[in-house]
């Protein structure tokens, strides 16, 4: 089986190679950063890469609910934008990494990250940061593209030596109810999934998708009113709801919308902002002040196990991102021994996109799939590798975006090219979440008219065609 294994990655080596090898090369002749802003009104990093073959520009997305062992985000703090100027990591673009990469081959995707890592030569990117640093890796995989005349998602399949075909389309996961860190409710859990896996397409899934949304806005104005209508940073509702409750919603707009059976749920619970400090437990009402916050809310790890449980019984749960705090190992690991088998345990804060987290993860056995988030790991080919090495474990693994978003698409290119069987990227609303939607269908398009119709996995987004 080993064998025959290494026998299908060296030939999609070897394919790949010959799509090089019958082009001119290409050199980086220019490399400019600049500040722009993203969703939030907060500032992030954009970065051109002027080739021989034209210019590619990519920008950098940035997360509210942050896991601590993340790669370092630079920030200038200071008066100026609250503190979240990056005019220092624009400058590391500008003068350290962009001078580096002249004359370079903007194919050699893994030659550059690990320059660019080099030129940092810290562990988690502190020194030039992990925003610079990206924008700089993701410019680069645009202009590889470019050089090769393919589409950005071959070239990602290329890079990972995805050769499989037909490709895989992913199942959206539509955020359309925002708590936690998200949203100014008193919602703990952060986000609510729409999960449209009995679609028979992705164009299908995103019709599915946008109908449940506008009747679960529908349900919530007739519930609560307009102004729990409003929506929060990813596009989803923020209406004054619990768990089960949020869930009721979603089940009640799948009804209306006439989905019964072909919908699923889930959530991302992102517990680290809740946790107890020191000790065993779990606030789920930690935005309610004293002395008006309801203790009876406040869970020890094995009741709020069993309360995923009961949740999981009542509903049709697929999916549980960050059940537990990203130090609470033992919890992990007791979580997906109880539900990991009928139920994905997501790693977000947990994992970070990191190969040596996510190796400790998986030899504990505290998840079963991966977020992949790529400004967690701040390259290209360290999220390339994280991917590759959950896939080769029977990981699942959901493509994720940030909060803080800008227009760019490319996390619709990387789900399909490395083949991550879903994707996450908020509501059907708002223009920095719809772009990644809206290529997404580009892409189902473009394969459909190249008579190579993709696969749409449904139900089986856990493990799609490649694995690795």
């Amino acid at each position: 089986m080993a064998t025959t294994s290494r026998r299908v990655l060296a030939a999609a080596a070897r394919r790949a190679a010959s799509r090089v090898a019958t082009r001119a090369s290409s050199a980086i002749t220019a490399v400019k950063g600049r500040e722009i802003i993203d969703s939030r009104g907060n500032p992030t990093v954009e970065v051109d890469i002027t080739t021989t073959d034209g210019l590619f520009r990519a920008s950098v997305p940035s997360g509210a609910s942050t896991g601590i062992y993340e790669a370092v985000e630079l920030r200038d703090g200071g008066a100026r934008f609250m503190g979240k100027g990056v005019t220092g990591a624009v400058k590391a673009v500008n003068e350290v990494l962009g001078p580096a990469l002249a004359g370079l081959d903007p194919t050699e995707q893994q030659a550059i990250d690990d320059k660019l890592l080099a030129l940092d030569g810290s562990k988690n990117k502190a020194n030039l940061g992990a925003n610079a640093i990206l924008g700089v890796s993701l410019a680069v995989a645009k202009a590889g593209a470019g050089a090769k005349s393919v589409p950005l998602y071959r070239h990602f399949a290329d890079l990972a030596g995805n050769e499989v075909s037909p490709m895989t389309m992913p199942v959206p996961c539509f955020n359309v109810i925002n708590g936690g860190e998200h949203a100014g409710n008193a919602l703990a859990f952060q986000e609510f999934f729409v999960i449209p896996t009995g679609a028979p397409t992705f164009k299908e899934s995103m019709a599915m998708g946008c109908e449940v949304f506008h009747n679960l806005k529908k349900v919530i104005k007739t519930k609560f009113g307009g102004d729990a209508t409003l929506i929060g940073d990813e596009g989803g509702f923020a209406p004054p709801v619990d768990a089960q409750s949020g869930l009721d919603l979603l089940m009640e707009a799948i009804s209306k919308a006439g989905y019964d059976g072909k919908c699923t749920v889930g959530l991302d619970v992102a517990s680290s902002e809740f946790k107890v400090k020191g000790e065993d437990k779990y606030d789920l009402d930690f935005k309610t002040p004293e002395p008006k916050k309801n203790t009876a809310m406040t869970l020890s790890g094995d009741a709020l196990a069993d309360f995923y449980a009961d949740l999981c019984a009542k509903y049709p749960i697929v999916t549980i991102e960050d059940p537990f705090d990203q130090d609470d190992w033992p919890n992990w690991i007791k979580v997906c021994a109880k539900l990991g088998d009928k139920v994905q345990i997501v790693g977000d804060d947990l994992t970070v996109t990191n190969v040596e987290i996510i190796e400790r993860a998986i030899k504990e056995k505290a998840a079963n799939a991966l977020l992949l988030k790529v400004n967690q790991i701040g390259s290209i080919s360290e999220s390339i590798a994280a991917v590759k090495m959950c896939k080769q474990a029977g990981w699942g693994v959901m493509t994720s975006h940030r909060s803080g978003e800008t227009e760019d698409n490319y996390i619709a290119d990387l789900a399909v090219g490395l083949c991550t069987g879903e994707i996450k990227t908020g509501a059907p609303c708002r223009g920095e979440r719809t772009a990644k939607y809206n290529q997404l269908l580009r892409i189902e398009e473009d394969l459909i008219e190249k008579a190579a119709t993709p696969i749409y996995v449904g139900p089986g987004f856990r493990t799609p065609n490649w694995m690795g």
